[in-house]
Formats: C-alpha cells, structure tokens, sequence
C-alpha cells in the first residue's frame, strides 16, 4: 500500500541521517569536552531521539485496531490497504436487490394475459392469477434460496396450490446471459411433460413468438409495473411431446400473464445517501432490473438520477464513449454480470476511485478491478469473497457508508499520531544536541529517552487511534489517493510545533543553568518541562478542525488513561530516591513545578495560535 511505502522510504532517510548525525556527534563531543563515555551516551541518546521507530508502530496498530472497528460495524476487512483508500473513493457502485433492498420479496401484483394484452384493468385474484403463480413456482427451483423463487412458494402454499403442482422434475434450462428466463419441465401423471418458464418480460414474449404488436402491449404493461418500483417478470407454459429439447427456443410457449414483485428500500438508505453526496462521493446503481423498475427505486432511494444506461447501451459503445457516459450516468439497468467489469474500467480511466459491491461468481473480475470489491457476505459466493477486499456480514448498503466514515477517521488519526511524533523528536534531538553547541554538561541520557519514547509510543499508537472522528468527517470531498501522507502542510506544522516545545525547554534549562542551580536540578526542570510540552502537542493535535477546548469534548477515555499512568510514572521517578538516582534528577521545588506548569500551558496556548493559519491544510 502507498501509505507504507512512504512511511519505509521515510524510516530509511531517517535512519541514515540519524546514525550519520550521532557517529559525528559522537567525536566531536568527545574531542572537544574530552569526555568520551558522555560523548558516547550522548550519541546514543541522540540516536534514538532521531529514529522515528513509532512509525511501523503506528500503522501496525492503526491497521489492526482498524480492522477490529470495522468489523464492529459488521464488515470484514480481507486486505488492509482498503481501509486506507476507504477515504479518497469517489465512487460507490451497488446493486439493488439485498444492498438497497431489504432482499424480502413479496409478489404485490399479478396480471393474467387477458389483463395484459386487453388492457384492463390489473388482477390479484382469481382462477388466471392463480395460473400465473403455480406456473412460476413451477419455473422456479425445488428448493429454493433466491428471494423471487421464495416469493413464488410461499404465495403457491398460501393458495393451497402445491398440491396440484407435479412432483417429478425431469429438466431444466438455466437463466443465461443469452437469454434472462429460466425453465423447468416437469412430468405430469399420464406421461406428459409440462413446461413452465418465468424472466424477463420481453424474453418470455420472445419464446412465446408473440407477434411486434402484442410485445408492444406486454412491454407497456410491464413499464406501467416497473414504474411502481416492482420488479416485473412473465411467465409462460408449454405442454410436450417426446424428450425436451434442446433449447428454451424450441418450446411452444403459451403466455400467462406477468407477475410484479416488491423489495422495499431498507430504511436507513436515503440518509445515507444523502451522507455520501455530503461526502463527494458519487452513488451509482447497478442492477439487472427493467430500467423503470432501476429508475423507480433509485428515486425513492434518493440517488442523484442523471443518466440511465442499459445493458444495451454499454454493449453498443466503444470504451472511449462509455468512459465519456459513465461521467454522468448514476443508473445501470439490464446489465449482465460481465458488463460490471467494462463499467468499473471506465469509471478507472476518468480518474474516479472505485468501491464495487458484488456477490456473485461472475462479480470477481469486476470486484478484482475495482479499488475497493466488496462482497456481500450474505449471499455471496466464496469466489466473489476470495475476490473482494471487504466483505459485508450484513448485505447493508449503510454498513458501506459507515465503513467509508471509519476509513476516513483512521486515515485522520494516523496523520495526526504521525505529526505528533514528528513534532515530539524535534525537541529531544534539539536537546540532545545543544550541548556539542554551547558546551554544557548532557541535558537527556539515554535513559530519559527511553521513559520518553515510554509516553510517545502509547500515546501516538493507542491514545490518537482511539481519538473520535472530525465533526466534518463526512462534509469534505474524498482525498486525492495520490497526496502524501506527510504533506507541506503537516510537516511544517510538525516542524513548528516542535521548535515551539524546544525553544521553550532549552530558555528553561539555560536560565536555570546561568542561574547557578545544581546540574540535576537544572536536568529535572528541562526533563519535566519537555514532558509538559509533549502532553501540550498531544492536546493540540486532538483535532485538525476544531479548537482545544472543543477538543476537550470529544470523548477519548484511552488518551487520559494513558496521561494519568504517564503522570503517575513520572512523579514516582521524581520521589523515588533509587529512580530519582537512576535519572541523575535532582528535587523538584514547588515554585519549580509551578513555572513547569505554567510554561506547559503557554506552549499550549502558543501551538493552538499557530495552528489557526493551518486547518484547512490539515483538514486536506
């Protein structure tokens, strides 16, 4: 993934400078000062304060904890760069049935062929209708999963009609890309083999060789139908004599009527939509429904209903044309699983980055091309899982948003733990250097280092993961995958937060030295001061958006914890004679923890002044 090539490609210069910097400091201390073991302490404390080793930290728990989140949220993360281009999609490309649908289909209308092709009025009962509906459930498997067939059994059950259905199934022709409609043949007691079949309204009137005219009639009745937001089917019969043949085309089809199925949109569609539209990105609706029954949905759904496109239409065109419609099209009506592949490239080629959602096995080229497959874990295939990045538990279309909204959130706090521990190795290095500059004694030793990167290393791993999303999280366009993770804007505004917390502890450590105050106790004040200053990059960089005392009001229980145990560590280390020892630390007066404190807060306020010029950079 981008972000952890940038980041190892930023650990190498790191880490070349580092050593480089702390082998020359090395002897230039210890020749000038003629104090080879500070020297060599120095160097290594020196060392350590360069080398950014929370990096890998940090995307290693970001990427896990951000895993645990979305799974939370009911989707599984196959892959871990997803959750990084989950925030620049552009694009969200979903089917219908199951994702915008609840998948609960219920037969809402039945018009017997005498209702079609005579224009009246439509039928839900009687002897006709009831023909309609024991020939599709003839139509339909045994035993059924898919939602439609399901529909057609349990009406069948709930007119006491499976008793006059046969029970010996000699042949079926499956639904082909050829041909939307499917056949079963049955034989009846006195020998004779009954076919019935159900699809596509216009594919049924085909194999009933209906003449232009009357197809006419039966594509009217069925877009009057489709306008309602059901999904249309007709249905067929045909009596035979001898073995089936070879092809549907050859069964004598008599025409039945058509059947219209509802599948209400799930509630909580429109709002988030309506997010996603907040959020730049693009909803477009792929389905293999008639294209009034796509529009009618897409509608009530609340998508943006600009151009619709049929199967038809993406079959005639040329990819340079198809790119060029798909810029404006947000409906897919009639489209064939392989034709899914030839739209995501498309929507590739104008720049757009692409979430797919899929379930079947013909879906995994278009869910392998797109940026972000997402199989539905309900009733998808393993094929289209194995194929996907994400996998839906729930075949929800808000749990995609939703997952978008935590993408974006991770992405927001790994760039701040990453500015904060930028910012926190700015005034340890300065620190660990200034005394090759002025020529006094070693203010950090590599002990203090090692409490320091103690208080970093949680801080900027668990305390900024666990930190609540932006308020405008979903109010800003999608991020261009190809921006750095440390922007100008990031790595000045680290640059300047850093030299903010070092000027103030170097002036501390430098006028209490000139002062005359004892070495350990000029070291404590400097020591405690930096850790004031951590803590006050710590709150500054909370958020991106909104000030520190709002910040104050986002719950991060996480962060106080681990600031509470920091603290804790720290006044044990400063009362502990041993401790104190160890760290070659003096007391700590009470007018000294008075101005520690009161120099934290400055460095606080002063980090939220400069922080103004940059939020909207940040926020980028």
């Amino acid at each position: 993934p981008p972000i952890q090539n940038e980041t190892r490609r930023l650990v190498r210069v790191f880490a070349i400078g580092g050593v480089a910097i702390s082998v020359l400091f090395t002897v230039l201390y210890g020749w000038l000062q003629s104090a080879w073991l500070n020297a060599f302490l120095g160097g290594i404390a020196l060392s350590m304060s360069l080398l950014p080793e929370e990096f890998p930290v940090i995307l290693t728990v970001f990427m896990v904890m951000g895993a645990w989140r979305i799974s939370r949220a009911g989707v599984l993360t196959r892959r871990s760069a997803a959750i990084e281009t989950l925030g620049a999609a552009t694009v969200l490309c979903t089917d219908k049935t199951g994702t915008l649908t609840e998948n609960r289909m219920t037969i809402a209308d039945v018009q017997p062929a005498d209702a079609v092709l005579h224009t009246a009025s439509a039928v839900s009962g009687g002897a006709e209708a009831n023909q309609v509906i024991a020939f599709g459930r003839l139509a339909s498997q045994v035993e059924p999963f898919d939602p439609m067939e399901l529909a057609f059994h349990l009406r069948a059950e709930e007119l006491a009609l499976e008793a006059a259905i046969p029970q010996d199934l000699v042949h079926q022709y499956p639904l082909g890309s050829g041909l939307l409609a499917m056949t079963s043949v049955w034989r009846q007691p006195d020998g004779s083999l009954l076919a019935a079949t159900k699809g596509a309204p216009e594919a049924i009137a085909g194999l009933c060789r209906l003449s232009p005219g009357i197809q006419a009639t039966v594509a009217q009745s069925a877009e009057q139908m489709a306008r309602q937001g059901m999904r249309v089917l007709g249905v067929a019969k045909a009596v035979l004599k001898g073995d089936p043949p070879g092809s549907q085309h050859d069964i004598p089809f008599g025409f039945l009527g058509l059947v219209g199925l509802a599948d209400p949109i799930r509630a909580s569609v429109p709002s988030a939509v309506r997010e996603c539209r907040s959020a730049g990105i693009r909803v477009i609706m792929i389905t293999g429904d008639y294209p009034a029954t796509a529009r009618a949905i897409a509608r009530e759904a609340g998508l943006d209903i600009g151009d619709l496109m049929s199967g038809a239409d993406v079959a005639r065109l040329d990819n340079a044309v198809l790119a060029d419609r798909v810029r404006t099209a947000t409906v897919f009506a009639r489209i064939q699983p392989e034709q899914k592949m030839r739209i995501v490239q498309a929507l590739k080629a104008n720049g757009e980055i692409v979430a797919m959602t899929g379930d079947g096995v013909n879906d995994a080229p278009s869910l392998k091309a797109a940026h972000i497959g997402i199989a539905m874990g309900g009733r998808g295939t393993d094929v289209a899982r194995e194929a996907s990045a994400i996998v839906l538990i729930q075949d929800d279309f808000s749990s995609i948003v939703h997952t978008i909204r935590l993408g974006r959130r991770i992405y927001d706090n790994i760039r701040k733990a990453m500015g904060f521990v930028m910012a926190a190795h700015i005034p340890i290095a300065g620190l660990a250097l200034l005394p090759l500059a002025l020529g006094i004694p070693l203010i950090l030793f590599p002990v203090h280092i090692a409490f320091l990167e103690m208080v970093v290393d949680p801080v900027s791993s668990i305390a900024f993961e666990a930190e609540p999303e932006e308020g405008d999280v979903m109010s800003r366009p999608p991020r261009n995958p190809k921006s750095p993770l440390f922007s100008f804007p990031l790595i000045l505004w680290s640059l300047l937060q850093g030299a903010t917390v070092l000027v103030a502890t170097a002036a501390i450590f430098l006028i209490a030295w000139k002062r005359g105050m004892p070495e350990a106790e000029v070291r404590t004040l400097a020591f405690v001061t930096l850790v004031e200053g951590n803590i006050a990059l710590i709150l500054a960089g909370r958020s991106f958006s909104t000030s520190v005392l709002r910040a104050f009001s986002r719950p991060n229980p996480v962060l106080w914890t681990v600031l509470g145990s920091d603290a804790v560590l720290l006044a044990t280390i400063l009362s502990w004679p041993t401790l104190r020892e160890l760290f070659r630390f003096g007391p700590l007066h009470p007018d000294d923890l008075v101005l520690c404190l009161g120099v934290g807060f400055g460095m606080l306020l002063a980090l939220e002044l400069l922080k103004n010029p940059f939020r909207r950079a940040l926020r980028a």
